[in-house]
């Protein structure tokens, strides 16, 4: 059979998948690590312009799993924490007028805001997009407690607007 001419879909053959929502395929290789590093068959993507024109076709599926998705194929990518991290932080503004944003590993500045908000976990996640998410890294993750203001119960930053939680109090402090 031919082979769809994109990078991505290099070993998948058309027709092996339709356009509905029954597509499936093998994980085919793909794989996005910890650290945001692109995989293909084992070896990173040396190309930063690739890994951009990708995640523009990243989703989520509905088992919760990650997706390439283009209106031809679909293909599954395995990822091991969130499928981007962000890098850097940047804060115009104090107080409630202040406006947080993040760059991620792909050169996008996402605002910190309603529709960007952070979830806290084992690590700090910003939701680039429904479904998708950036790991908060270490560095962009402490000037942002920076900016972080006491309450009575713990830390909060304004961004956008909108008051986000950092986290309690240390009782042991």
């Amino acid at each position: 059979m031919p082979y769809y001419g994109t990078a991505m879909a290099q070993h998948v053959e058309i027709g092996k998948y339709s356009t509905d929502e029954s597509r499936a395929s093998a994980h085919d290789g793909f794989r996005i690590d910890r650290d945001g590093v692109w995989f293909h068959n084992g070896l990173p993507f040396r190309r930063p312009a690739l890994v951009r024109l990708f995640s523009t076709v990243l989703k989520r599926g509905p088992d919760g799993g990650y997706l390439l998705e283009t209106p031809v194929e679909r293909v599954e990518i395995e990822v091991e924490d969130a499928p981007f991290v962000a890098v850097e932080m940047q804060a115009e503004g104090e107080g409630r007028r202040q406006q947080v944003r993040f760059r991620t590993n792909i050169d996008e500045w996402v605002p910190l805001g309603p529709g960007h908000p952070l979830r806290i976990a084992e690590r700090p996640y910003l939701l680039v997009r429904p479904g998708i998410e950036a790991a908060v890294l270490r560095a962009p993750w402490y000037e942002l407690a920076e900016l972080a203001e006491e309450t009575g119960s713990g830390y909060v930053v304004w961004s956008g607007g909108e008051m986000f939680d950092l986290g309690a109090l240390d009782d042991d402090a």
